[in-house]
């Protein structure tokens, strides 16, 4: 049975400008309980930008993330689906190209994003990565202890 992109897909877009200051990025990535957001303007996909795109190249390096914008550190031009691909590309392009989840876009615009948690929901439901994704977030999770 084919399954398409649209049937698996988070829905909706976190997205911020690109001259958003990572420091507000992050705060988006904790209040909606996600680990990326895309950088959009004008509608427009541009980026994408990870917790781990924060932790690497700006936190590992001793930059300051009040200073920095999303834009400058984010993957530009990150690969992405249409709503009605079959998840066998999504999936051989997540292995080709080593990455966790892929923007959706229809029409030129960002809807939504398919990520790994969300593929292991749909083909197997009891496995471990599904249970995972479908978890909420830890109480205390992404406050610094006293």
């Amino acid at each position: 049975m084919t399954h398409l992109v649209r049937d698996v897909m988070t829905e909706g877009v976190a997205a911020v400008r690109p001259d958003t200051p990572l420091t507000q990025t992050a705060q988006v990535m904790r209040d909606e309980g996600i680990g990326s957001v895309l950088i959009v303007d004008g509608g427009r996909l541009l980026g994408l930008l990870t917790d781990r795109d924060i932790t690497l190249r700006v936190v590992a390096e001793g930059a300051d993330p009040r200073v920095i914008e999303a834009g400058d550190v984010c993957t530009p031009d990150p690969l992405y689906v249409a709503p009605d691909e079959e998840t066998t590309r999504v999936v051989s392009l997540m292995r080709r190209h080593a990455v966790r989840r892929l923007p959706v876009v229809s029409e030129g615009l960002p809807v939504g994003v398919v990520s790994l948690g969300d593929l292991a929901e749909h083909r197997d439901p009891e496995s471990a990565l599904a249970e995972i994704s479908r978890a909420e977030p830890s109480p205390g999770q992404g406050t610094v202890p006293s």
